[in-house]
């Protein structure tokens, strides 16, 4: 069951999740998946079947029209989604079911559109409320990131940002000094899809991350497989796979 009753904040939740694994020596495995894909109940059940499997975190994914991070197999199952009616409320209801039922920590992959038109501050008091402990914002640079900070601060939940592999020090020191709960390195330039190999220059990338925080590094974006999870766990404290659990559902 769900830790619902703890004392401590979310965020504080998330972190403690991913440094005990870091002091056993094993990485994390991030698990996401689209809300509302193939519907809302295959959707919840897709998540709570991740979390018995393993997933140490698990990501969900609002439907939203402009997925500026997702590639086709992510892109359709938004539009199916959103095809189907899937909106906020019903993500947070989702969230608030999968949370009161699984123990691996929940965060949300969102577009910052979506906090905007509900607004920073109530967008992070019902993430809180329906028991979620973070949200990666893919297009918010940390630069730009003061009302949400705000917001995530008083609401308890961490705020994650994304390193890229073209990210200079500068930008990683200010991902390093906002960001809580844990870095989101990018594996690959372009969007998320499935990759034959992993991107050269990741591991480089997680190695300037740690210069400038203790935080946990988790790494996605083309990480595809099995073998790819492993190789990005000799190095990070993480591997996120997305596209790979998507199209899984989907077929």
């Amino acid at each position: 069951m769900a830790e619902r009753g703890t004392a401590l904040a979310p965020v504080e939740r998330l972190e403690g999740r991913l440094r005990g694994l870091r002091a056993d020596g094993r990485a994390a495995l991030v698990a996401y998946g689209v809300a509302g894909y193939p519907d809302l109940d295959g959707s919840l059940a897709a998540f709570r079947a991740m979390a018995e499997a393993g997933a140490d975190v698990l990501e969900v994914g609002p439907p939203y029209s402009d997925p500026l991070i997702d590639g086709p197999v992510i892109q359709r199952a938004v539009t199916a989604a959103l095809d189907a009616g899937t909106r906020l409320d019903d993500v947070l209801g989702l969230v608030n079911e999968l949370t009161a039922s699984v123990d691996a920590p929940v965060v949300l992959l969102v577009y910052y559109n979506l906090v905007a038109h509900r607004g920073p501050r109530r967008f992070a008091a019902e993430l809180a409320a329906a028991g979620a402990c973070g949200a990666v914002v893919p297009d918010l640079p940390p630069e730009e990131a003061g009302e949400w900070l705000d917001a995530t601060a008083a609401a308890g939940i961490a705020p994650v940002f994304l390193a890229a592999p073209t990210s200079t020090d500068t930008r990683l020191s200010a991902v390093a000094k906002s960001g809580r709960g844990f870095v989101y390195a990018q594996a690959s330039l372009g969007v998320t899809g499935l990759r034959a190999s992993l991107a050269a220059g990741i591991q480089d990338l997680v190695g300037r991350v740690r210069a400038h925080t203790d935080l946990p590094i988790c790494a996605g974006i083309g990480v595809s497989n099995a073998d790819q999870a492993a190789a990005v766990a000799g190095f990070a404290d993480g591997a996120i796979v997305g596209t790979a659990l998507v199209r899984r559902l989907g077929d």
